[in-house]
């Protein structure tokens, strides 16, 4: 595959990506607010870090990423 073919791809998934997120965003709320994601705030600084957000978004990538490859693999 040449990169231009890959590129172009690459364009339309980040293009329905955003697309679904612009439309579904009242539905997507919770994400960011689990029970594992850690935020704290003081006065002067503030530290977020969604790690069990992160955790389910890294296992739906790659679930998807396996059936992506396993069903168009040469």
């Amino acid at each position: 595959m040449n990169i231009a073919k890959t590129l172009i791809i690459v364009g339309l998934i980040l293009l329905f990506l955003g697309v679904f997120i612009y439309l579904f965003k009242p539905y997507l709320g919770w994400f960011g607010n689990l029970f594992g994601d850690i935020s704290y705030k003081t006065d002067k600084f503030s530290l977020y870090m969604p790690i069990t957000s992160m955790i389910i978004l890294s296992a739906i990538a790659s679930l998807i990423l396996n059936l992506f490859f396993k069903f168009f693999d040469r």
